[in-house]
């Protein structure tokens, strides 16, 4: 077996896809922050006192899908062309969503993860005064489309 970010030699490099060409590609990926029922009344009530929770939480989301490769480092510097995170209060907590999209040559699989994983740590950020508790959950990708790989969408999530 080879490994596509080792050289010959065992040491850490970054793929080179100059020869690539750019297409178009997009990631969704998920997950979940786990409240209290006291939490999730104040983020229904707009009443956390470090205030709006979800605004903050999605430009949260946004900026870091535009920063991956500054945490991820064998990622690559891609054009992040559009990125959306949507929040979803429920009764348990707050459901995170986000997709990113762009036209270049590799994927936006780590920005759609980086970005659904900082929305929820804003939000933890947020709330931790009210409930030390909070917890974030099951981050992972949901769907992608574009690249040599095609369409997929994770079986459970369909």
């Amino acid at each position: 077996m080879s490994f596509t970010h080792l050289d010959e030699s065992g040491r850490a490099r970054m793929v080179d896809v100059t020869a690539k060409q750019p297409t178009v590609r997009a990631a969704t990926a998920r997950g979940f922050v786990r409240c209290s029922p006291d939490v999730v009344a104040a983020l229904r009530d707009g009443t956390v006192p470090k205030g709006d929770v979800l605004a903050v939480a999605r430009i949260a989301g946004i900026q870091a899908a535009k920063r991956t490769p500054d945490l991820l480092p064998l990622a690559h510097v891609i054009g992040v062309h559009g990125a959306a995170v949507d929040l979803v209060i429920v009764d348990d907590g707050v459901e995170v969503e986000a997709t990113v999209r762009t036209a270049d040559r590799t994927g936006v699989e780590m920005e759609a993860l980086m970005a659904v994983s900082v929305a929820a740590l804003a939000i933890v950020d947020m709330v931790k005064g009210l409930d030390k508790a909070t917890s974030i959950e099951h981050v992972r990708i949901t769907a992608k489309e574009g690249g040599r790989s095609g369409s997929w969408t994770r079986p459970d999530e369909r």
